[in-house]
Parts: C-alpha cells; sequence; structure tokens
C-alpha cells in the first residue's frame, strides 16, 4: 500500500483503515499502523468518523485547531524514522525521551522539532537539514 498524491485521497486512507479496523476486516500493515495512532488519539476519532467532512475540511493556524491528518503523519514518520534509525541516532533519542515520557508522549516532542525543521527547509526553499534536525533532537533528549 503506498500513499496517494492528493491529499482528499491521502485522508480517504486514514477514514478507511479506521473504517476495516472497526469493522474488524483484515488490514495491511499501514492501514494498521494508521489504525493504532487513531485508537492512541480518541480526541480526533470522531472527526475521522464523520467520513467525508474531514476530508474536504481546511484546518489553519489562525483557527487555533490541529489537522489530525498532519498530526497522523508526523506520527508515522517519526515511527519510520526510528525504524530505520534514520537519520543515524533518531532511534537511541526516542529511546531516551521514551523511557522519560512514554512512547507516544516522546513522539509528540519529537514531531516539534520535525516540524521545526520542515517549515525551516520549506520557507528556505531547500531540503530538510537532517544533522541540524538531528542536533535539536540530541539537545532535546539532554
Amino acid at each position: 500500500m503506498f500513499f496517494p498524491n492528493d491529499r482528499e485521497s491521502l485522508r480517504r486512507m486514514y477514514l478507511e483503515a479506521w473504517e476495516r479496523h472497526r469493522s474488524g476486516l483484515p488490514l495491511e500493515p499501514l492501514q494498521a499502523q494508521i489504525a493504532d495512532l487513531i485508537e492512541e488519539h480518541p480526541e480526533y476519532q470522531r472527526l475521522i468518523e464523520t467520513g467525508e467532512d474531514g476530508v474536504h475540511r481546511d484546518w489553519t493556524p489562525e483557527g487555533g485547531e490541529t489537522n489530525p491528518f498532519l498530526h497522523f503523519g508526523m506520527h508515522l514518520a517519526i515511527r519510520e524514522q526510528v525504524a530505520t534509525d534514520r537519520p543515524p541516532g533518531i532511534a537511541s533519542i526516542h529511546q531516551q525521551l521514551a523511557a522519560r515520557h512514554g512512547p507516544h508522549d516522546a513522539e509528540h516532542r519529537m514531531m516539534e522539532c520535525l516540524g521545526d525543521a520542515l517549515w525551516t527547509a520549506q520557507r528556505a526553499g531547500v531540503p530538510p537539514d537532517e544533522t541540524a534536525y538531528l542536533e535539536t533532537l540530541k539537545r532535546l533528549a539532554g
């Protein structure tokens, strides 16, 4: 299973994974990861269960709401980085943070650093600086 290229299809992938999970249907590995994330975030479950309402919705910083699909995507990104230890050392940093704060909260803390790295890169029109990102994570871990 691959990630779709457009926002609506990507969001529908989350809705489908959650619906399959709730119905007890078999899940592809990525669908299982998505269902686990949604399960860990009860605050977003109602939105996911409303179906198409969330597919077309925009979340803006001015609105004061978190985009749940972006939030889930950031979790998936952190989990993939930790699983592959890319950038090198991130798995150890996650382990340190998870020991102090629990695995889920560790991901939330790391997501802040990832978001900053992506925002900085986008603003500058360059690829993310993996070295700077890792240094920020190291400072976070203490």
